[in-house]
């Protein structure tokens, strides 16, 4: 009886430990894919707002079609590149590009805009100014979470004794955050106040 005790005390514990380690993995990979939409989120924020802000500007000047043109070309695009639950490192670039290349067009106008003081004393340019400044401290902090919770799935995923359970579950490293040059300065939309 006791030779038969053993053997099944360390299936109990090694049948505990696969579904603890399972379930933990589980949870990491829900928070990165939470995280993710919560950035994306933060994305469609910004992309809601360009086109008030860009509305504001025409209705008070004849301004420089150029510059809106850009705006409004630079907004499509990143409205195009948006995705949602596909993480992958391709998508997170192509998307940080987008986002990026969208924040740089949107800063050329706001130089613009300090042109005319007329535009600036706006009570829905200056409440979009307060909107737009907040977006962008939250999509600072949403790319934050998500890279600290790709980083921490990635760890218990290729820890051991961990990494055994995940390779024979299926789960593998996220390729959502990977250091590319330039991205630890991220464009932002600024204002000068």
């Amino acid at each position: 009886m006791k030779k038969l005790l053993i053997p099944i005390v360390i299936l109990a514990l090694l049948i505990l430990y696969f579904s603890i380690t399972y379930n933990s993995l589980v949870k990491k990979e829900e928070k990165v894919k939470q995280d993710w939409s919560e950035l994306q989120n933060t994305y469609q924020r910004r992309l809601s707002l360009i086109p008030n802000l860009v509305s504001v500007v025409k209705g008070v000047s004849e301004f420089e079609r150029s510059v809106l043109q850009k705006v409004a070309e630079a907004r499509s695009n990143a409205v195009a590149g948006a995705v949602q639950q596909n993480i992958t490192a391709e998508n997170y670039s192509k998307q940080k590009q987008l986002q990026d290349s969208l924040a740089a067009n949107v800063n050329s106008l706001i130089v613009l805009i300090e042109a005319y003081p007329e535009l600036q004393a706006i009570k829905s340019y200056l409440a979009l100014q307060d909107q737009l400044a907040g977006t962008e401290r939250r999509i600072v902090v949403a790319a934050k979470d998500f890279n600290e919770s790709v980083y921490d799935y990635n760890k218990k995923v290729r820890a051991f004794p961990a990494n055994l359970v995940a390779g024979i579950s299926g789960f593998k490293q996220k390729e959502g955050f990977e250091s590319v040059a330039g991205a630890e300065k991220p464009i932002e939309v600024k204002f000068n106040k």
